[in-house]
């Protein structure tokens, strides 16, 4: 070949080469694009392309989880979330329902590490012929899941361009399902991604969705039901079981066929499964079920302000909250409440059958009740928002009946009811609250907020705030004694009384009279006119000591609402709580020191490390002496023929052991409340009964006192706990003070002791 034809063919070479690495070149920018394009996605530069997980959240992913209420024999009793999950470990997951899984979301699932590119370019073309394929992998639907990277918390400005937010948000998806691959191994993958899934019908993750769905637990879950559950992940919507059956049983087989095609299943046993009945009622839990359920709503307003202040949140970081509550003595307090107020109900409705509860002072029927309760509810703002100044329309609504389940004490019954039959018809039940604890060391055992909590969800143990009437007696005389020198023994007139006091600069006087309406002139002891609920003695006393001290041995003792300071306080004229009455009374139990009760003892994170400790406040509010003699006294209400007899009627005293109980009942003005807190060497119980408004009660002190209304609730809870041995909670007679009484007292009363099987009350009391 000769120098000219080499160089000709040099030439000819050369553009062919330069082609070859121009080509080459393109090609390296391409891949370092690529890699730049990455790593800039991952570090959100400029803030161009939004959040990515950390190196920390990658490693603990965390994913909401609902928290858990538990007693303090640890019975879950309740659970707070936003989305009502939680986790299931790889080992209680049932194996079925990883392979339905995998076979029908990521056949290849242990063979990539993050990003199946068959999948994706196979999906693309499908796309591009006009189907609609994804080909994202587990790993990157559980980036997606975990790390939210399609909301706007992941956005960088660049995110809200259309095509390139969606190009964005798949990237990430990318670089993190390859950092999990990275950080997880496949079955770790696996059971966080079936723990953050949503199955619909708001069930979140597989254990919630197994009980939802089937009422089992996950690794109970059959063939069928795993392949319905994978089915769900499409859309759990269009293939509910509920709302959409059909559409639910051909997912269904569509995920069994699935399995046929990856030979998890054989086409025989398709045959079988594919004929499995789908289910026809799902198990979604509710707030209003189970025990405990008004103390889940007080958990709540209380641990809410707390997490706020500690960076927690009570809905999704799996918190376990443990209560002081006795599972046991909770299911015996609801069931004396129950048992009660089903009965006190009838009594209620006989009482005033034919006529409407709702009354004046002269029990005259208060005109216009049932319409001044309407427009305060958000149904009439609601129409009065939309027709305005058309009365014609509003009333027509208003009166408009439709099919609703109601509230009974036989259970739950469906009827038809307008706006306007509903309220007259709520108004008319009576409400009760009880609370019962450890006066020794504060713990709440149990709470009942009130009678059905699906349908009345005001709590009143704590929320609500009522005359306590009598009950507020004990702290006069704690008062007198602690403070004035007197003693249980010394005696006062029973006679009519007129205080004249200041309030506010005007010049007032105030004349109480007894539940009789009797003033016989006798001389009595102290101890037998609280055991009587005499309220002339208790008014002298005030007038004696002065009603500001009386205030402020309450306050010690536990009362923190405000307290009018007048002479009608000795009759319990300002509202008070159960909660804080029921601690107040424990102060005469345990040696006159004050213990908070107490309802939240520990909080602990998802992980089961302690993270809050709650303490109580604790102080000495009357000396032991006096704690002493308040308590013999309130046994008085029992041994002399008092208020608080209608308790020998219960199964209480019988035994070797013999028994001693104490306590003090309380009617306010008009019957409207009846109270009743119980004392006994173990416990402390008190019980509120009354209408949902003041205007609706009894008309008589005869059926609307204390005694009557409120004092069963704790005779049947007491009768409840001692027969059940396992609370361990015996009668027994309560301990001797330990100190030295400073003098001995032998109180003559003109009452002989009660006989045991008394029911008779002899009086009560009015907060008048």
């Amino acid at each position: 070949m000769t120098t000219t034809e080499e160089n000709k063919e040099d030439s000819a070479e050369k553009p062919k080469k330069r082609r070859k690495y121009r080509f080459l070149r393109w090609i390296v920018y391409l891949f370092l694009f690529i890699i730049l394009y990455f790593v800039a996605v991952d570090l959100n530069l400029l803030w161009l392309f939004g959040k990515s997980p950390s190196v920390t959240e990658l490693k603990h992913p965390k994913m909401a989880q609902a928290s858990e209420l538990y007693t303090s024999d640890g019975v879950m009793i309740g659970r707070y979330f936003n989305e009502n999950r939680t986790p299931a470990d790889f080992k209680h997951i049932s194996p079925m329902l990883i392979k339905a899984l995998v076979a029908t979301e990521d056949a290849r699932f242990y063979e990539h590490h993050g990003i199946d590119f068959q999948a994706f370019f196979s999906a693309i073309w499908a796309n591009i012929r006009g189907g609609n394929r994804g080909g994202s992998t587990l790993t990157q639907q559980l980036a997606k899941n975990l790390f939210k990277t399609r909301k706007d918390v992941s956005k960088g400005m660049l995110g809200y361009i259309p095509v390139v937010n969606t190009l964005i948000s798949k990237s990430k998806e990318w670089t993190t399902a390859v950092k999990l691959e990275f950080n997880f191994n496949k079955d770790e993958i696996l059971t966080m991604y079936l723990n953050t899934v949503d199955f619909g019908s708001n069930s979140f993750g597989v254990k919630t969705a197994s009980k939802t769905f089937f009422n089992t637990t996950p690794d109970s879950l059959s063939v069928s039901q795993s392949a319905m559950l994978v089915g769900l992940l499409k859309a759990p919507s269009y293939y509910s079981p509920i709302s959409n059956p059909k559409n639910c049983l051909a997912r269904r087989n569509t995920v069994l066929k699935q399995m046929v095609k990856y030979r998890v299943i054989t086409p025989s046993e398709y045959d079988q499964y594919s004929n499995d009945p789908i289910p026809r009622e799902i198990f979604i839990e509710q707030a209003y079920e189970g025990s405990g359920t008004y103390l889940r709503g007080v958990v709540n307003n209380t641990l809410n302000t707390w997490c706020k202040k500690n960076g927690y949140d009570l809905y999704s970081d799996g918190l376990k909250i443990y209560t002081t509550i006795d599972s046991r003595i909770q299911k015996c307090a609801e069931a004396a409440v129950e048992e009660h107020m089903s009965t006190l109900q009838k009594r209620f409705d006989q009482h005033w059958e034919g006529e409407n509860p709702w009354v004046d002072e002269r029990n005259h029927e208060l005109a216009g009740f049932i319409d001044s309760v309407v427009v305060k509810t958000d149904y009439y703002k609601a129409l009065k928002k939309k027709f305005g100044n058309k009365p014609v329309m509003m009333a027509k609504m208003l009166n408009r009946k439709r099919r609703i389940k109601i509230f009974t004490w036989k259970g739950e019954k469906d009827t038809s009811f307008s706006i306007i039959d509903s309220i007259s018809y709520y108004k008319k039940f009576l409400h009760a609250g009880f609370m019962a604890m450890d006066p020794h060391t504060g713990l709440v055992k149990a709470w009942v907020g009130g009678i059905n909590y699906k349908y009345f969800k005001y709590d009143h143990v704590k929320q609500s705030k009522r005359q306590p009437g009598s009950t507020f007696k004990p702290f006069v005389y704690a008062a007198a004694f602690d403070e004035g020198g007197y003693g249980p023994c010394d005696r006062m007139v029973n006679r009519p009384v007129t205080i004249n006091y200041v309030e506010n600069g005007e010049n007032k006087s105030w004349s109480p009279h007894n539940a009789d309406f009797i003033f016989d002139g006798d001389s009595m002891t102290l101890r037998h006119a609280l055991a009587m609920s005499i309220n002339s003695i208790a008014a002298q006393m005030t007038e004696k000591i002065g009603w500001t001290t009386v205030a402020k041995y309450a306050h010690r003792c536990g009362i923190q609402s405000p307290l009018a300071e007048v002479p009608s306080i000795c009759l319990g004229s300002s509202d008070v709580s159960l909660f804080e009455l029921v601690g107040a009374y424990s102060t005469f139990v345990n040696d006159g020191k004050w213990i908070e009760p107490k309802f939240i003892s520990v909080v602990k994170d998802q992980y089961g490390k302690v993270i809050y400790t709650f303490t109580s406040q604790t102080r000495q509010a009357v000396t032991q002496e006096t704690a002493f003699l308040i308590l013999d006294m309130l046994k008085g209400g029992l041994d002399e023929g008092g208020t608080s007899s209608n308790l020998w009627a219960y199964d209480l005293f019988k035994g070797k052991e013999g028994n001693e109980l104490g306590g003090k009942t309380g009617t306010s003005s008009n019957h409207s409340d009846g109270w009743f807190v119980g004392v006994s060497k173990d416990l402390v119980g008190g019980s509120w009964v009354g209408g949902e408004d003041r205007c609706i009660h009894f008309r008589s002190t005869e059926q609307g006192e204390g005694a009557k209304t409120a004092l069963p609730i704790f005779g049947l809870f007491m009768e409840k706990v001692y027969k059940d041995e396992t609370i361990g909670i015996t009668k027994g007679r309560f301990p001797k003070p330990s100190v030295k009484i400073t003098k001995s007292y032998n109180c003559h009363t003109r009452i002989k002791k009660a006989k045991k099987d008394s029911t008779d009350v002899k009086g009560d009391d009015d907060a008048t």
